[in-house]
């Protein structure tokens, strides 16, 4: 199981959002500690001015960019659409 830390930004995005995406958030996340589950999120790495971190899928519309502390712990940085890629 993966131990989650949050940045600042993350919990101030995620507050802005309506509350049944904020549970939903909270239930991918919770998919999200077994690495088994990643498959079915869409882990993957992202390029260019983002490399180095990852994303994964809240749902169609939303994600979650993150980077791995190590082989046991992932700091999520920050959840939007996908303007946030910019």
């Amino acid at each position: 199981m993966l131990e989650i830390s949050y940045s600042t930004e993350f919990f101030r995005r995620l507050k802005n959002l309506p509350k049944d995406l904020q549970e939903e958030v909270f239930e991918k996340i919770d998919l999200f500690k077994n690495k088994k589950n990643h498959q079915v999120l869409k882990v993957h790495k992202l390029k260019g001015k983002l490399q180095g971190r990852y994303s994964f899928s809240v749902n169609y519309k939303f994600r979650i960019i993150f980077r791995y502390i190590s082989n046991k712990e992932a700091f999520l940085l920050t959840i939007g659409d996908h303007g946030i890629y910019k």
